[in-house]
């Protein structure tokens, strides 16, 4: 505990899933969290959470981070409040799926601005803040960047998940010199609120742990813990690199 003292900790997407294991659980090693989501009752369920184990999530909901300005002001409420940023943890996305063929154009862009655009929006604005002392920005990307999927069409998911990875390099090169930190994170299939449908589906569950070596999803509190270390001075020699935690699905 307490690997996160005192750091001021912007987490996206915070209304459930991984989003909200991040917020507890960094919370729990001492961060200062600052949350949002474009779900409010779901930001406020783990403000609920994190009162009850007498901590705190600051921050607002609903915010949209696909749209700039809500981007911008999100992230200058957090400064205006707390006066700085240490750690930027984006994990909000939100993602359409569909045979490439039939795919509409709509849903192309739906996907590219929620798993894409939000996370350079969040970023862009963060950046000077994260620059006056250093900082650390952890990137959540998924193993959809390096294979596809028999399962469902991932076009529009793998290519942005894809530039996430790539991104996220770029950032770590230009950030060297101001001292910051940037690591993408790719998880394989994960059991969260918003993939239990295919997990309770023994034949959806079945073809998505095909290949998968330990032969079950993997848990939100798996990925945080990595994001945890990530996030930590522990990690300081780590940057521009994706850490892949799949249960071994790559390794096949």
């Amino acid at each position: 505990m307490n690997r996160l003292s005192g750091k001021i900790a912007l987490i996206t997407g915070t209304g459930g899933g991984q989003g909200r294991a991040a917020a507890l659980r960094f919370a729990r090693e001492g961060a200062i969290v600052i949350g949002c989501d474009v779900d409010a009752a779901g930001h406020a369920g783990t403000a609920a959470l994190l009162k009850a184990e007498g901590l705190h999530l600051f921050g607002s909901a609903p915010v949209d981070l696909g749209d700039h300005e809500q981007a911008r002001d999100w992230i200058e409420a957090a400064v205006a409040e707390h006066g700085r940023i240490d750690i930027l943890y984006n994990n909000a996305s939100a993602a359409r799926f569909g045979p490439v063929g039939e795919f509409s154009i709509e849903d192309w862009h739906y996907t590219i601005r929620n798993e894409l655009d939000l996370i350079y929006f969040a970023t862009k604005y963060a950046w000077k803040h994260l620059a006056v002392r250093g900082g650390v920005i952890i990137n959540i990307s998924s193993t959809a960047a390096w294979g596809g999927s028999k399962v469902a069409g991932i076009s529009a998911h793998s290519a942005a998940k894809g530039a996430v990875v790539s991104f996220t390099r770029q950032l770590a090169v230009e950030g060297a010199a101001l001292g910051i930190r940037a690591v993408s994170i790719s998880p394989g299939f994960v059991k969260t609120p918003g993939t239990a449908a295919f997990v309770e589906n023994p034949v959806t569950r079945r073809a998505l742990l095909d290949g998968v070596l330990q032969d079950r999803p993997g848990e939100p509190e798996e990925v945080v813990s990595l994001a945890v270390y990530v996030a930590s001075d522990e990690a300081a020699f780590m940057t521009g690199s994706d850490l892949v935690i799949d249960g071994g699905l790559l390794a096949v």
